[in-house]
């Protein structure tokens, strides 16, 4: 078991984590190598649209916060957003952080419900530029370029709600 969740997606946002009712302690920048961002993940409760997913590309890096959980336990309370297991899986992976490299949880979309040529809705990508005090400057620009649907109602699902 870890007490560290890597967030590469909208829960980059921290207050998002809050208001989820994720209790941790610590934030730290943290990358993910050998992979790199796609949002390819369909949207269950809008299969029109993507979510962030993470996929295997040996000369990239996914970058992203790393949550220090107050216990092991703690990652049990996002299953339910990210839809595990049906939705996402959920894995261990080295992440690389200001610390030292530490084994965190990161979700991983089952095969699925992968679909290309998708696009996040801009509410969603928000989420991800939340984030920018953990990214570097050049990965923050890469997320503002991110093709995305401008005018897509948010309606949050309990569940599914990546």
């Amino acid at each position: 078991m870890s007490k560290y969740y890597f967030a590469y997606g909208s829960n980059m946002n921290p207050d998002r984590m809050k208001s989820r009712g994720l209790a941790f302690s610590e934030a730290y920048s943290g990358v993910l190598r050998g992979y790199a961002l796609a949002f390819n993940k369909r949207a269950a409760d809008a299969p029109h649209r993507s979510y962030a997913n993470v996929i295997y590309s040996p000369d990239t890096h996914v970058e992203g916060v790393i949550y220090e959980l107050a216990d092991t336990d703690e990652i049990v309370k996002m299953d339910p957003f990210e839809g595990t297991p049906r939705l996402y899986s959920r894995e261990l992976y080295g992440i690389e952080t200001e610390i030292g490299l530490l084994q965190a949880w990161v979700y991983v979309a089952n095969r699925s419900m992968i679909s290309e040529g998708l696009l996040p809705a801009r509410w969603y990508l928000d989420h991800l530029l939340a984030g920018e005090p953990f990214l570097s400057p050049d990965y923050f620009q890469q997320l503002v370029q991110s093709p995305c649907l401008e005018h897509e109602a948010h309606f949050e699902v309990s569940e599914v709600s990546e």
